[in-house]
């Protein structure tokens, strides 16, 4: 008689602010979307997972361009990378199990530290449920698109075919958020500006949860 093994209780989650700009908005759009999902965590009954949160920022993490010799979907081992911030960052991803990705939406695509950080690493991503947050002056449509091809297609993951586009209400909103300035994202009022896509955000996390 075979054994199986134990069913996992516990997940940690990524959290990834996608901007590397200075100044910027998007470590507060993280914050508005991270406070969503801990918010709905809380008021739902207590179950036997347990979920945790780790943010993580491609601004801090200092990725030079793509730099490795090899190629990483033939790397299975951190200790097969060259680069030390390679084997750092691949260990970061590896004691992960899903991801929320929050990204500004550049010229239509994805930003370029994001979009490197990610090809710096395959089997660490692999098989691994996320969701993809973009916004921008007209909503990161087009960028939450091109995140799903990379993350789904190139990298095999887990990808919720929903994505939550925010869409800044105005001009001098959007240049508030480039500025850096205070855009009272408070993820309980129901005055804040996105107050109403709280709800699609809770839809589209439910699905990666069930991923799990």
């Amino acid at each position: 008689m075979s054994l199986s093994a134990p069913k996992k209780t516990s997940f940690r989650i990524g959290v990834i602010i996608g901007s590397q700009r200075k100044p910027r908005c998007g470590d507060q759009i993280t914050d508005f979307v991270l406070n969503t999902i801990k918010s709905h965590q809380d008021s739902k009954q207590p179950g036997q997972r347990q979920i945790t949160f780790q943010v993580i920022d491609i601004a801090g993490l200092d990725l030079p361009l793509f730099d490795e010799p090899g190629v990483p979907s033939q790397i299975k081992d951190p200790s097969g990378y060259a680069h030390e911030h390679t084997r750092a960052w691949s260990r970061t991803v590896a004691a992960l199990d899903a991801f929320v990705f929050v990204t500004p939406q550049y010229n239509w695509g994805i930003p370029a530290g994001l979009k490197n950080a990610l090809d710096y690493l395959f089997n660490e991503w692999k098989g691994k449920p996320a969701m993809v947050v973009a916004y921008g002056g007209h909503g990161g449509d087009k960028c939450a698109a091109a995140m799903k091809v990379v993350l789904g297609g190139g990298l095999d993951m887990k990808v919720v075919d929903e994505t939550v586009n925010l869409s800044f209400p105005s001009r001098g909103v959007l240049y508030k958020a480039a500025g850096g300035e205070d855009l009272g994202l408070d993820a309980g009022s129901e005055r804040s500006m996105w107050a109403g896509e709280r709800s699609k955000i809770v839809e589209v996390w439910e699905k990666m949860e069930q991923s799990l």
